[in-house]
């Protein structure tokens, strides 16, 4: 009733000044034409408060006496007037945004974006991580008003509780991580982690909003810790180096020995097998023989000798008979002539 009140009483104080002004300068309300004149004023003033009109990106919510009646979409619309209900505005077509750590200053069209100074607001981008060391998080988050009664009654001070939410939870998030995954690998994971803490804290809060997406803009150590975090990265980055080079070798290696060592296995197995093959074959033929020198032994013993000493012969180039008393060797079976081997006398092929 308080507030209905003060929105009344500010919504009559022009018509009661003007109602004063016309009052002295028709020195009463007792000529009609002063009447008149009054209650087109009065006319104008209830005309002037009976609508409103909410832009395409926002939502108006009417309040009568304080009490939610209706919500109003883009457009023109009629309320009751004299501060009987009254519109709140809010931007639910649009992304908000809430920067934590840095300040944008200017976002002007065709210019360079400007940001507060550095350091300037160190008190929410400072966080503490699991090994104990202190990085400098900068992040923005961005959200939408889904339920605009639910963002003005909910709760006392929402864009508040949004950043307290947030702030709370990040420091979370990375205070579960190590400093060099936060500022390497896990800045997308942390991200992730904290949107989803994020909404559902809100969501259990009922504020109306919806998140959208949350980012790291920057990681980086502390400035006077700074060399040292570039020392560690030098050293983290030449270890990487040294281990993708020796897996590069390994991975060239490896496969290379394993292709000899298939190799030799398989020309061992070759081996084999023909070793195999030629003494089945050795076999099978010594079991023909045996079988044809049962029948015909003079034959087949006549015959082996002189397969034997073909093969024998083939290969030589003379034979000599040495003497003791005899100083020079002498030629005793010449098997070299100009056409090739000659097989001796008595010899059949």
């Amino acid at each position: 009733m308080a507030v209905w009140n003060e929105s009344f009483e500010k919504s009559l104080k022009p018509f009661l000044e003007e109602l004063e002004k016309q009052r002295l300068k028709l020195g009463g309300f007792k000529s009609g034409k002063g009447l008149i004149i009054i209650a087109i004023i009065a006319l104008g003033i209830v005309l002037t408060t009976a609508w409103f009109t909410v832009q395409p990106e926002e939502t108006g919510v009417v309040q009568r006496f304080g009490k939610v009646m209706r919500t109003a979409g883009p457009g023109l619309h009629f309320k009751l007037p004299l501060g009987i209900e009254t519109v709140r505005r809010l931007p639910t077509a649009r992304v908000l945004k809430e920067e934590f750590g840095f300040r944008t200053m200017s976002t002007v069209p065709g210019e360079k974006t400007r940001y507060a100074p550095s350091g300037s607001h160190e008190e929410e981008s400072l966080m503490l991580t699991g090994d104990l060391n202190v990085i400098d998080v900068q992040w923005i988050i961005q959200y939408r008003i889904e339920d605009p009664i639910s963002y003005l009654f909910q709760v006392r001070n929402t864009q508040k509780s949004i950043r307290d939410t947030s702030e709370a939870i990040m420091r979370r998030a990375v205070g579960n991580r190590l400093g060099s995954d936060v500022l390497t690998t896990r800045r997308v994971e942390v991200a992730s982690e904290a949107k989803v803490e994020i909404q559902k804290v809100l969501s259990a809060y009922q504020t109306g909003v919806r998140l959208v997406t949350v980012e790291l803009q920057d990681v980086t150590p502390p400035d006077t810790v700074k060399p040292a975090f570039n020392e560690v990265n030098e050293s983290r980055q030449d270890k990487e180096r040294t281990i993708n080079v020796a897996q590069e070798r390994a991975n060239r290696e490896i496969p290379k020995a394993r292709g000899v060592a298939s190799q030799r296995i398989s020309e061992a197995e070759g081996y084999a097998l023909e070793r195999v093959n030629r003494a089945e074959g050795e076999a099978s033929r010594f079991a023909a023989i045996l079988a044809e020198y049962q029948e015909a032994p003079q034959v087949t013993r006549r015959r082996l000798y002189l397969e034997a000493m073909s093969g024998f012969l083939a290969d030589m180039r003379g034979l000599y008979i040495v003497d003791r008393d005899q100083k020079a060797m002498v030629p005793w079976l010449p098997l070299e002539s100009a056409g090739g081997a000659t097989v001796p006398k008595g010899v059949q092929p």
